[in-house]
């Protein structure tokens, strides 16, 4: 059904069996989301030859930094996130996450920023990449290039690491990511190596084929995941650092790509109050007053549940280099797979696999990456198209002068 706002298609209730017929879910996905998806292991492999590339020799000769900030807005954002992860809680210098123009006003000579944009023309990364530039700070540019962010970083002599643009930065997470985490390397604040990268990919390339859109339902865990969700509030929250990235993820996709308001954290923050959500009217609630004899096809919004999903980890460090230990990471997210149980409250629970940091972590992203789009398209959603993106451009940005 058509909404009251151009652009805006798509139907509340799944369709389970547009899942299952290939040609249809590629005819509804014209952008070539799940193609983009799917390149992910590829983008490991491209971005960290592009890196290669690029002469990082200049961040190293200065030693080691005061701070890092990584700049950027969405899913460049992110990537700060996962600098910070893969860095671990012994990182010796701060890792600072910037999403708005510019940078922190203590920036100065003794500080490195990497500025991320996937189109090159972000705002909040070129800013950050400015004042760098003018207050002397070690700069790496990331994005697109042959962009405003290329040049930019040409003018300031410093290091630029293109990054082909094929879709939305939300697809493109791991050809942005690589490049950060390489720089970081090159200053000696991670220890990556070719086997992580190479693992990483081939982690990527399976899920891809686990996930691929010619596999059945009952086989394609993202597609079982997306039909778990249909219709919910879900609520997604993070056992340890790693799965709480995993779980933002998740909640930022779910959100651009399947429009499902989401909630989404660490499961240490969630179990000093908002746990109480699996009591609340969307939880245990409707839970205990469910009529098994009432009519299927009732009223929609009388239906709505939570629906939780847990990123588990485990762990792969020494207790001495966790932020707490493993041990009570894992009870914290045994109890609330009981609590949910309890309430009647339904909950999915990925695990992370992998021998290294890299690759635990692209084994909590990529299925629940599918998933959102899955669940976009059963509801008869265009993945890449966002009518309220544009819409909220059009409407925050001023016209130039001249065309009022």
């Amino acid at each position: 059904m058509e909404g009251g706002v151009t652009g805006v298609h798509g139907h509340r209730i799944v369709d389970e069996s547009l899942l299952d017929n290939e040609k249809a879910m590629l005819d509804s996905d014209p952008g070539g989301m799940l193609r983009a998806t799917a390149s992910a292991g590829a983008q490991v492999r491209e971005s960290a030859a592009l890196a290669a590339e690029a002469d990082l020799s200049a961040l190293a000769d200065e030693g080691r930094p005061r701070a890092v900030v990584v700049a950027g807005i969405g899913t460049a954002g992110l990537t700060g996130n996962i600098l910070a992860t893969v860095a671990g809680p012994r990182c010796p210098v701060p890792i600072i996450g910037h999403r708005s123009a510019g940078v922190p006003g203590w920036v100065g000579a003794a500080d490195v920023v990497i500025a991320v944009s996937a189109s090159g023309r972000s705002p909040e990364a070129l800013a950050a990449a400015d004042a760098a530039a003018r207050r002397g700070a070690r700069l790496v540019a990331i994005g697109n290039p042959d962009t405003e962010l290329q040049a930019m970083a040409e003018r300031a002599r410093a290091p630029f690491i293109p990054v082909p643009r094929r879709a939305p930065a939300r697809a493109s997470l791991w050809g942005l990511a690589v490049p950060v985490l390489l720089a970081a390397r090159a200053i000696g604040l991670v220890k990556v190596n070719e086997a992580d990268l190479a693992e990483t990919a081939t982690r990527l390339d399976a899920d891809a084929e686990r996930c691929r859109p010619g596999a059945d339902s009952f086989v394609n865990p993202a597609k079982a995941l997306a039909l778990g969700l249909a219709g919910s509030i879900p609520i997604v929250w993070g056992s340890s650092p790693l799965a709480t990235v995993a779980a933002r993820r998740f909640a930022d996709t779910l959100a651009a790509n399947a429009r499902y308001p989401v909630m989404a954290g660490a499961l240490g923050e969630a179990g000093r109050g908002r746990v109480g959500l699996l009591d609340g009217v969307f939880g245990g609630l409707a839970e205990t007053s469910r009529d098994i004899f009432a009519d299927p096809d009732a009223d929609e919004s009388e239906l709505t549940r939570l629906r939780l999903v847990i990123f588990r980890d485990g762990g792969l460090n020494p207790e001495d280099d966790a932020d707490e230990p493993v041990a009570v990471e894992e009870r914290r997210a045994d109890a609330v797979q009981t609590l949910a149980e309890r309430r009647g409250v339904r909950c999915d629970v990925l695990t992370a696999e992998g021998a290294s940091t890299l690759e635990r972590l692209a084994s909590l992203t990529a299925v629940p990456d599918f998933a959102s789009l899955y669940l976009a398209l059963a509801h008869g959603l265009d993945p890449m198209a966002v009518p309220a993106i544009n819409e909220m451009k059009e409407l925050s940005n001023p016209m130039p002068e001249g065309i009022q």
